[in-house]
């Protein structure tokens, strides 16, 4: 089974498709992940994103997709994939159409006032990139051991100059997959939002046996 979530920035996407990881046995690919892991690593690849992920702009499509193809031979994706951060444009949705064969399509719906809320407050873990929320979470080490820190791009420019490009690039994808989408609130915590979430795919691993 192939899932793809789509929401703005800051809708719990990442933190969602680690526990669907979890619970149901897919494989979480995310493109963001493998680019700032590639840009830690100094690997080609990683040069090749940086400037693109450091100005909050949208990695060429066909960098993005050849990364995807690559990725999704590997044997983990066997069971089923969830496609977290993409695709994020038309152009990455044709193409994806071509080599992979869609499921459903998770929408996770959320106000602006409430994400730059979340990303002013968010730190991420230098070791095992667990997102957490300075209003939730006082401490400045994750419980792996980890050191948290502030991503540079986590400010009010930024986050609405992404917030635009989502608006304008991803936003269009909910017509694209108006027959295959579920929305789903993104306003509560995470174990709230992924509560229906999980009901919804249970029942659709149901209908597909």
């Amino acid at each position: 089974m192939n899932i793809i979530l789509i929401g703005p920035p800051a809708s719990g996407k990442g933190t969602m498709a680690k526990t669907m990881s979890k619970d149901f046995g897919f494989a979480h690919i995310s493109t963001g992940e493998i680019f700032r892991d590639n840009i830690k690593k100094g690997t080609p690849l990683g040069d090749e994103v940086k400037d693109y992920l450091d100005k909050a702009v949208l990695v060429p499509d066909e960098i993005t997709v050849n990364v995807i193809k690559k990725r999704i031979l590997e044997k983990d994706c066997e069971k089923g994939i969830i496609f977290d951060g993409f695709p994020r444009n038309m152009k990455q949705a044709e193409m994806l159409e071509t080599f992979a064969k869609i499921d459903a399509v998770i929408f996770l719906d959320v106000d602006l006032s409430l994400i730059e809320k979340r990303i002013l407050g968010r730190k991420t873990c230098s070791v095992c990139e667990k997102i957490y929320n300075t209003s939730t979470y006082n401490s400045d080490t994750c419980e792996c051991g980890g050191k948290l820190y502030t991503r540079k791009d986590d400010d009010v420019e930024t986050i609405r100059k992404r917030y635009k490009i989502y608006e304008n690039e991803t936003a269009p994808l909910l017509e694209y997959y108006k027959d295959q989408i579920t929305k789903f609130s993104a306003k509560d915590t995470p174990d709230q939002t992924y509560q229906p979430v999980k009901e919804f795919l249970e029942d659709l691993q149901r209908r597909t046996k």
